[in-house]
């Protein structure tokens, strides 16, 4: 893929420059005064390109790569031909994330739809009594509610609602169609296009008659600080406790977030995942896509749930866990054997009935 209008190539860094920056080591200080301009996988790398390598399994790419330079630990620097530069880092990974920022900058958030000439754009309308510090940016068709408080270095993205009387915090991004309701959000937290932030949650009681009679929900959300929801996503605000999202959780698109449900800090939550009401989700939790977690239980910190799974009781701090229902990842991956053993064996009875 050549580089497009939307995310054009940066000025040019350094590789000598890069390294420090990124806590990196250049393999060959000779090649100190190369300059990359963006990133690619190693398969299409041109010139001026950045790439990392994980496994073995790249050397046949590296081979015909155009690459400037990869990014690599010590074990996998030998795979790479002279021609091209070595940056050696004991967490390529994450040394790519990183140098993918200083090059594309303008990609770690949803940009602006609109050359906005003035802070609050012709279109938009901001509510007299609310509060907009310097440098907050309203682009056009958004709504800025009564007695809401927006701080500095926040951008409001067109058609995008802020209700009455929310607070979000200083650099923030409510993106296109985005709506924040009922809620409280910290510092530099990115709400991708058409989330749906704090409206009322599912709960209802048993009617006199046949029916059911809506419960008042009167919490809201609290998103602390670094924090980023996906696009399409919902959460909805507290019943009478609050939601609550935790420091540096990143969650994907398309996953809903029930009442009074409690995450911890830094988990990823991955698209298509539901979560009941009441849920407590501890710090460090990564779960998988289109998994469904029920209401009013607990899962520790650390835990590790593999996509598609019905989590429906407690989990243990570190675990783990797997399939439905959710159960030990040991477990689940015996089970899973056996029945590949069984389907095999009825296959092969079959077959030999047939002939």
């Amino acid at each position: 893929m050549e580089h497009n209008w939307f995310f054009p190539p940066h000025d040019g860094i350094r590789l000598g420059d890069l390294a420090v920056s990124l806590g990196a080591e250049l393999a060959d200080a000779a090649h100190a005064d190369r300059v990359v301009r963006s990133v690619s996988p190693v398969n299409r790398a041109k010139d001026g390109d950045l790439c990392y390598i994980l496994s073995r399994k790249m050397s046949a790419e590296l081979e015909t790569s155009e690459a400037t330079a990869i990014l690599c630990d010590r074990t996998l620097a030998p795979l790479v031909p002279e021609r091209i530069a070595v940056l050696l880092s004991t967490r390529p990974h994450t040394a790519f994330a990183m140098a993918g920022e200083l090059l594309h900058p303008s990609a770690m958030r949803p940009e602006g739809m609109t050359s906005v000439p003035t802070d609050i754009a012709p279109g938009a309308y901001v509510d007299p009594e609310a509060r907009l510090e310097a440098g907050v940016v309203v682009e056009p068709a958004a709504v800025i509610g009564k007695g809401a408080e927006i701080g500095e270095g926040t951008r409001i993205g067109p058609g995008a609602i802020v209700g009455a009387g929310v607070r979000i915090g200083r650099n923030c991004t409510i993106a296109a169609g985005a709506t924040v309701q009922y809620a409280l959000i910290g510092n530099n937290v990115i709400i991708h296009p058409g989330a749906r932030i704090g409206q009322d949650g599912f709960g209802y009681a048993p009617g006199l008659k046949p029916g059911m009679i809506k419960i008042v929900q009167i919490g809201r959300v609290i998103i602390q600080d670094n924090v980023e929801i996906g696009a399409n996503t919902t959460i909805d605000r507290g019943t009478m406790d609050d939601t609550v999202i935790g420091e540096g959780t990143k969650i994907d698109n398309q996953v809903q977030v029930g009442h009074n449900v409690r995450i911890g800090r830094h988990c990823g939550i991955v698209s298509k995942v539901g979560i009941a009401g009441s849920a407590r989700i501890g710090d460090g939790v990564m779960i998988g896509g289109a998994s469904g977690i029920n209401g009013h239980i607990t899962i520790g910190d650390g835990v590790q749930i593999a996509a598609m799974s019905g989590v429906v009781a407690d989990i243990p701090a570190g675990e783990k866990y797997g399939g439905i229902p959710a159960r030990p990842m040991r477990d689940f991956l015996r089970d899973m054997a056996e029945l590949v053993m069984r389907s095999s064996t009825r296959v092969q009875k079959k077959g030999g009935k047939d002939e």
